[in-house]
């Protein structure tokens, strides 16, 4: 079904072509567009119509299309918008939701567009009402509801509209006061006080008094005086009775009503199922508090109004209270009606053939080539991590109860038959921030699962909740994993006690990797800081065309790359064979021209895909509020939400399809604590927004005040909202009380540059948080931007000197608790041990691929390149010494008073807590000073950041 552009009501010709709200308002039984400035106000004698479009991750539009009722707007008006709207959803391509909203019964998805409120104004413009312009200050009274959106409604000016379950705003003319009923909650006043300021800036201009009135405080203060004088006196408050604007229909099982020519025939059912929508006709469901109407796809335009028409009456009937209709388009159900059925297949949204056909004709008649329309790939993006990954990482692996430290060398070595647990600790806006996590292999056992999943709750538990937490599949890893390790590789089989123990009960044979067996590994990633090696089996049913893969069986090693790899694919290969097997010389293969030996040792051909193994994929965030009580879990979401829906004494979950968060409000209580990974679970489980969730999606914990940029990039974030003190209500009050910011918990800000020459925050939050995650910025502590560039240019093998190798990318933090722990060698020692190491090849530098290794060893005999590579190296050594000085220049330190060594160090049984603990060496008189670190301190800050934390970490004073 489709409207000709002939037909379409001039005043929606463009409409939803762009993100956002468009308003019509019934003039005259037409709709006309009204200008942004007067989004949100709303007058009672009219009807309006509200188109919001949404711009989804893939680039598709959403449409939502509400039509408005004021309460004394006429029945012509109302219909006239009803009618309207469904032809606007027509020209829109029928595949918008549409919702009937009659004033002061408004969903919370309406709503959310006009935060903080409506206030509906007297009067009408289509009715022949007048508009209300007020001469003079009228005293009001406005009753307000909602936790996350308010309903505000204006009630008579009485003592006996108050009572003690809700929240009352009075507005007079140099006043306004909130009054908060005995039994309302933290949440409710808070969102009031929105509205209080609402009130203020639009009635006021800004300039008035603000008063907070508490429920049975009497006449303890002035304020509360002033209040009840209003009323002539204080006097005991009445119950609440419901009126008939506070009833709503009750919900009850689903009646199924079929539409024909105006008319509704119930349909038999015990349960409903998607089946029984027939695509030629239109059906009501009735479910009490809402009603929808759903229009099949071969429906014309006159059965869809008829079926919007039989609706409408359905709630207008006689002693019926007020329902929602909402009318959706099949294909297109929101997740609020499927939930009414037993029964909802799960289906991807995709052109038809049809459409596709449209546009390949549209697009040749432009002159463009269309040839492969029909399969044309999406434009890859790789994913950005939005973490920092110069910090440090220790990782242990779990027997049984316990937990071992692996040392640097294994860090990023697991087996799908283990479990492991992994801290990284990092340098955030202006504090260090950390993760800790579980990651859990296919094949490990359910003891083990359990232990590491507690053992890592302890570890954030003894930090005070500080650290975010995550719980991580095998197979699911999110890129934040995958960025801290840089290179992965995942054996078969285990190490632990607990997988020892299940494959001798179970009798079954020990698949744990051997260097003398046979083994093939398939190689993925998106870069040479992004890369695994996966072990699978070797058999040719393994082999997939789009990646490449290392075989190798003792000393005979084979490479192959599939005919769909790409050259970056053909990197990751040559970078970590050099992990797997570097002394090994291989043997290199391509998609079908193998050898007999390749196939003998995967034990003959046979059939293998040609597709890349598919992986959720981030969509658009949802955010809930959660209720989680004697193991059931409730919640609710949360429309067009923003930092400000977080209050601080709930938990919410923020729901990306790919991987979820678990919020935890400061003053959530220590059981909600514990509880929040369960949470986390309970969500995937029962995927209440059905969007076929993974039970094995990426669970993160994170705690209010402590959020990793990679939850805050999906809000407008300030930082200092998160840190504020007192509960959701104090922090609003003192905000909208004083006009400025509420008191707030601050972390010390690091006053030196730290972390390799990081600086220790700018002072707009969300520019620092960018820039520390910058996929552009090449990860060389203390470095400055032109040797990064310059570094950047190393890494780019097309223009590389090869004689030179590429930078050190590696984490310079030491890898484990080993550091922490040993004693301390002699001063002279441990400095030539460190110095000693100074220029010995990086990691990375192991990582050079094969086919350049040829060139480098070419470059070795040729002396133009050799004197080319030497005056680069002087170059880069020039430039990185004259930077380093700069960023880590000497500061005035003669103000700073003098301790000594024992009580600055990190390991002092009596430190010192007033000195800054990213200069610890500062504060050493400088005999102790050329005794601890062999040098002054005028040419210790000449050396390269890097080099002065190494000399640190030897004296304990880093």
């Amino acid at each position: 079904m489709s409207v000709s552009m002939r037909d379409l009501d001039p005043a929606f010709k463009g409409a939803g072509q762009k993100a956002g709200l468009e308003i019509w308002r019934i003039e005259n039984f037409n709709p006309v567009p009204i200008p942004q400035s007067s989004y949100g106000k709303f007058f009672t004698g009219d009807s309006y119509m509200i188109l919001k479009t949404t711009a989804s991750k893939s680039g598709a539009l959403r449409y939502d299309i509400h039509y408005w009722l004021g309460k004394k707007t006429s029945q012509d008006e109302a219909g006239v918008a009803a009618i309207k709207t469904v032809e606007l959803d027509a020209a829109l391509g029928g595949r918008a939701v549409q919702y009937r909203e009659v004033q002061g019964h408004e969903t919370e998805k309406f709503l959310s567009y006009f935060k903080p409120c409506i206030i509906p104004q007297e009067g009408g413009v289509s009715s022949g009402f007048k508009h209300v312009e007020a001469e003079e200050h009228t005293i009001r009274l406005f009753v307000c509801k909602g936790k996350h959106v308010v309903h505000v409604k204006e009630v008579p000016f009485a003592r006996s509209s108050l009572n003690h379950d809700d929240i009352f705003i009075l507005d007079t003319e140099s006043k306004i006061f909130q009054f908060n009923g005995s039994n309302s909650c933290i949440q409710e006043r808070a969102k009031a006080l929105e509205v209080v300021q609402f009130i203020k800036d639009t009635y006021h201009d800004g300039k008035c008094e603000i008063a907070s009135i508490e429920d049975g405080k009497l006449m303890s203060d002035s304020e509360t005086g002033e209040f009840w004088g209003c009323f002539g006196g204080f006097a005991p408050l009445p119950r609440k009775t419901v009126s008939d604007d506070d009833k709503s229909a009750d919900s009850h099982p689903p009646k199924l009503l079929c539409v024909d020519k105006g008319k509704t025939e119930p349909v038999e059912t015990d349960s409903l199922t998607k089946e029984m929508l027939e695509t030629n006709k239109c059906y009501i469901i009735d479910c009490g508090l809402e009603v929808f109407a759903w229009m099949g796809r071969n429906t014309s335009l006159d059965e869809r109004k008829s079926a919007s028409g039989a609706a409408e009456k359905l709630v207008s009937g006689a002693g019926r209270p007020k329902s929602h209709i909402i009318r959706v388009i099949e294909g297109f159900e929101t997740v609020m009606f499927k939930s009414k059925f037993d029964s909802w297949p799960q289906t991807t949204q995709v052109m038809s053939e049809e459409g596709r056909g449209k546009v390949a004709a549209l697009l040749k008649r432009q002159g463009l080539d269309v040839k492969g329309l029909l399969k044309s790939e999406p434009v890859k993006e790789e994913p950005q991590p939005y973490i920092d990954c110069t910090g440090n990482l220790q990782v242990w692996r779990v027997n049984g109860k316990d937990k071992i430290l692996l040392p640097a060398t294994d860090q990023s070595k697991f087996y799908n038959g283990d479990c492991y647990i992994f801290q990284y600790s990092y340098p955030g806006e202006d504090k260090e921030e950390h993760l800790i996590g579980t990651w859990i292999g296919k094949a490990s056992v359910e003891e083990e699962r359990a232990s590491a999943l507690s053992l890592a709750s302890k570890m954030v538990e003894s930090m005070k909740f500080l650290p975010s937490l995550v719980r991580i599949y095998e197979g699911s890893e999110p890129i934040q994993f995958h960025a801290i390790l840089q290179s992965c590789i995942v054996f078969k089989g285990g190490l632990s006690d607990g997988y020892k123990n299940y494959i001798a009960e179970k009798e079954i044979p020990d698949a744990t990797y051997s260097e003398d067996g046979v083994a093939l590994f398939r190689i993925q990633g998106f870069g040479p800081d992004n890369m695994q090696a996966i072990q699978v089996e070797p058999v040719a049913s393994s082999l997939n065309s789009t990646y490449c893969y290392i075989l190798h069986s003792g000393s005979t090693v084979f490479t192959w790359s599939g005919g769909l790899a790409t050259s970056d694919d053909q990197e990751l290969l040559d970078r970590m064979l050099d992990l797997i097997k570097p002394d090994l010389q291989s043997k290199s293969h391509k998609e079908g021209v193998e050898s007999e030996l390749f196939w003998d040792l995967l034990g003959g051909k046979s059939e293998y895909p040609g597709q890349k193994i598919a992986r959720d994929e981030e969509s658009d965030p949802h955010l809930v509020s959660c209720d989680f009580s004697k193991g059931n879990l409730k919640v609710k979401e949360i429309y067009n939400f923003s930092q400000d829906d977080l209050m601080t004494e709930d938990i919410y979950i923020l729901d990306c399809h790919s991987e979820i968060f678990v919020w935890l409000g400061q003053q959530v209580d220590a059981k909600g604590r514990m509880q929040a990974l369960t949470i986390g679970e309970k969500f995937l489980e029962h995927d209440f927004l059905l969007e076929k969730l993974s039970r094995e999606a990426p669970i993160y914990v994170v705690k209010e005040g402590n959020e990793p940029p990679f939850f805050t990039r999906f809000f407008k974030w300030e930082s200092a909202k998160s840190t504020m003190l007192g509960n959701s209500f104090q922090r609003k009050l003192a905000i909208v009380k004083s006009g400025g910011a509420a008191l707030v918990l601050k972390h010390k800000r690091r006053s030196s540059v730290s972390y390799g020459g990081r600086s220790g925050g700018a002072p707009d939050s969300q520019r620092s948080r960018s820039m520390s995650v910058s996929p552009d910025r090449v990860r060389v502590r203390g470095r400055s931007p032109a040797f990064n560039a310059l570094a950047a240019t190393f890494e780019n093998t097309n223009t590389r000197n090869l004689s030179t190798p590429p930078p050190m990318v590696r984490k310079l933090y030491p890898k484990s608790g080993a550091q922490d722990t040993a004693k301390p060698a002699p001063k002279l020692s441990a400095i030539s041990h460190l110095t000693s190491s100074f220029e010995q090849p990086s990691a990375r530098e192991n990582l050079i691929p094969r086919s350049q290794k040829v060139s480098l060893v070419t470059a070795i005999s040729n002396p133009e390149i050799i004197a080319e590579g030497a005056s680069m190296s002087r170059r880069i050594e020039s430039l990185t010494i004259e930077e380093d000085v700069k960023e880590g220049e000497a500061e005035d330190d003669e103000s700073l008073p003098v301790y000594p060594h024992d009580r600055i160090n990190t390991e002092s049984t009596d430190p010192v807590t007033d000195i800054d603990v990213t200069k610890r060496e500062a504060y050493l008189s400088p005999a102790e000073f050329q005794e601890k670190l062999g040098m002054a301190k005028t040419e210790f800050y000449k050396l390269p950041k890097w080099k002065q934390n190494k000399l640190k970490m030897a004296v304990q004073l880093f």
